[in-house]
């Protein structure tokens, strides 16, 4: 063997380099340090290819970049790698790039990918090389579980290389499914996006594999011979709370415009643009007789680019009940949209003052939904018609809702929007119009900033605006935020959106900071400070909130909470309110958690204590139970809401796609 010596400021991006060097099939890579903190890198390889790997190294800037090839056959996805079924994949075999915990150095753990295409669909089969198979973390068997806390492994694709969007798909080694929708270069990840794939995955001796089909008609995307998508593959290993990446180092994991490429997509228009879904739910209530619904959907995708949707009286009798939770404010608590007309495209109406918040519109009568692409721009469009009660409760009537959304990609993976929202009750029209924007002026410093003019009845021409430029890199984040929402606008604003108050002039700010530690008993000490202080518009100070919490976590899985709240509210008098909570628990990074809190405080006259306790813990890989105790003392407690919460669940896993479970809550 012959080897070659390179010193870093040769190489630049040590980091990159190590990825290029392995892909170039070095038989022996080793890094010298010495006592002055230089250090080389030292290439063991054949005498043929030193100068072939030196002259290709000169490229300082070189990306990540994977050419598709085309498969001979469509692999049966089980989770077997069949060298006769994968003969003509892309192969990527290369150390991975941690985020956390070492930021920049490579991952102790190997990982191969292949990947390939037929006409219909897009493949990849990702070896997960691990010496510790015993302690695989694989706990998650509902589909949209929390699979970043097992050991896993996931395919992020930007179909229309704009770096601003992205597809998500993920699995564990159950099998178990996650998916979801990217936005605003990672700044949204909206896990209710559903879509039908498929996975199986494999358990080895040294590794765990996986193999995922992902068709083509599921996405959209631009029809091109040979074209190019954004693409990246990351790995979470729970014991060493690992994340690391194909491409990389970034600092986030879904920075969209970090992604590699993926050259040679030969991806067709849908073969099959019609989908049709009817229903029929049939009821018997004693003393009521018999009760009939009938509905359907309809889907329809002309293009790789475009869809519309199309529902009348929507089946919504498999959608989870919201769970329950303590409102230690004053203000409404937004409940998450469960209900799937909603969540195609839902990651667009992402905002920090909500002029589309879904749950405003009730039972749906009939809806419509075009979503869609056009040159750089994103668009949705709904129309849809809600049954709406009237502040008596006793009656309600019939509402309409148009909503349109459009963003617009800019450089560095920043965009401009634009979003309108109206609901016409009873010859009535009222919401919002308004613009918004997400910018990137370099990897860490970026803005986001919306300005919405409110129609109604009641503050027609109120407006609502914020700017908030931030600092973020994998352990850090700092952001300074300026609001002003006029008086009167919430009921109006609030036909379609979401705001939990008006007459604001607000300040806020945040920094945080993760300190990980090489040694030692503790592994990651996690500071958080927030404040946050607003006027009336006439400049009556109405409240100032400063929140402080620091979370210790050990090695060997123990970890310490510890949050203090004070907060000062004027309402129909001041009000001075303190939180203390402090939180023990234990989390084997393999699906066991335990965790008890205790706290105290002052809330609106009241004397507060609030205890909890929750447990999750799975029994091979079909049962998951867990349990969560939420307990409330006020005194005094003048209108009878001190409470306890239990909420149990036990969930039996047949396979990834088939489940049955026990729910059950009480609340005295």
């Amino acid at each position: 063997d012959d080897f070659l010596v390179f010193h870093p400021s040769f190489l630049k991006d040590l980091r990159r380099r190590e990825s290029q060097l392995y892909r170039y099939g070095a038989s022996q890579m080793l890094r010298i340090c010495n006592k002055s903190a230089l250090s080389v890198v030292v290439l063991v390889c054949s005498g043929a290819q030193v100068n072939v790997i030196a002259d290709e190294l000169t490229d300082s800037d070189r990306t990540e970049s994977l050419q598709l090839m085309r498969l001979i056959t469509a692999p049966t996805i089980d989770g077997a790698i069949s060298e006769s079924e994968w003969t003509g994949a892309s192969v990527v075999d290369q150390i991975f790039v941690q985020i956390e915990p070492e930021y920049g150095k490579s991952s102790p753990f190997r990982t191969i990918v292949h990947v390939g295409q037929t006409d219909s669909a897009l493949f990849v089969a990702i070896e997960a090389i691990d010496p510790q198979p015993d302690r695989l973390a694989a706990a998650s068997t509902q589909r949209d579980g929390e699979l970043e806390r097992d050991d896993s492994v996931a395919v992020l694709l930007d179909t229309f290389n704009d770096d601003r969007t992205a597809y998500l798909f993920r699995t564990n080694a159950l099998a178990t499914q996650q998916d979801g929708r990217i936005a605003d270069n990672g700044r949204t990840v909206d896990y209710r996006w559903d879509a039908a794939w498929l996975s199986a995955a494999t358990r080895q001796e040294d590794r765990w594999v996986v193999e995922i089909e992902i068709p083509f008609s599921i996405l959209k995307y631009t029809v091109a011979e040979e074209g190019t998508w954004g693409i990246n593959f990351v790995r979470t290993i729970p014991r060493r709370l690992e994340t690391s990446l194909w491409s990389g180092p970034v600092e986030d994991v879904y920075r969209v415009s970090r992604f590699g490429e993926l050259t040679g997509i030969n991806a067709p228009e849908p073969m099959d643009p019609w989908q049709f879904i009817p229903y029929v739910l049939g009821s018997i209530s004693e003393g009521e007789g018999v009760d009939l619904e009938v509905g359907a959907d309809v889907r329809w995708r002309p293009s790789s680019k475009f869809g519309i949707d199309l529902t009348v009286n929507p089946d919504f009798a498999l959608v989870e009940a919201d769970v329950e939770t303590i409102n230690l404010s004053r203000f409404e608590l937004k409940i998450p949209e469960k209900r799937p007309f909603f969540l195609e495209g839902n990651e667009m109406f992402s905002q920090r003052i909500v002029q589309f918040y879904s749950r405003r519109i009730g039972d749906i009568e009939w809806g419509a939904k075009a979503s869609g692409k056009a040159g750089r721009t994103d668009f949705s469009a709904i129309a849809t018609s809600g049954n709406l009660t009237f502040e008596d409760e006793l009656d309600e009537a019939s509402a309409n809702y148009s909503i349109v959304r459009m963003q617009h990609s800019l450089r560095q993976g920043s965009s401009a929007g634009l979003l309108a929202a109206n609901r016409n009750f009873q010859d009535e029209n009222s919401g919002s119009v308004g613009i918004d924007t997400s910018l990137f002026f370099t990897d860490t410093l970026g803005m986001t900033a919306q300005l919405m003019r409110v129609h109604g009845p009641i503050a027609d021409g109120g407006l609502a605006w914020f700017v908030r430029p931030s600092w973020d890199t994998a352990k850090s984040h700092f952001h300074i935020r300026y609001t002003e929402l006029d008086a009167g606008i919430l009921e109006d604003a609030n036909s379609v959106g979401f705001l939990t108050d008006d007459d604001r002039k607000e300040f806020d700010t945040s920094v945080k900071h993760t300190f990980w530690l090489d040694d030692g008993p503790i592994e990651n000490v996690h500071p958080t400070v927030n404040y946050n202080r607003y006027w009336s518009k006439n400049g009556t100070l109405r409240s100032w909130e400063l929140e402080a919490k620091v979370e210790v976590v050990f090695r060997n899985g123990w970890e310490l909470d510890l949050e203090h709240n004070e907060e000062f509210k004027l309402f129909e008098k001041e009000f001075r309110n303190d939180r203390t909570i402090f939180k023990v628990g234990w989390d084997g990074r393999d699906g066991r958690e335990v965790s008890v809190y205790a706290g105290s405080g002052f809330n609106f006259d009241n004397d507060l204590k609030l205890y909890g306790a929750e447990f999750q813990w799975p029994v091979g890989d079909s049962w998951r139970f867990s349990y969560e105790l939420t307990k409330l003392e006020l005194s005094p407690d003048p209108e009878s809401e001190t409470t306890t919460i239990h909420v149990f669940d036990a969930l039996y896993s047949f396979h990834a796609d088939l489940f049955v479970k026990l729910f059950v809550r009480t609340n005295s």
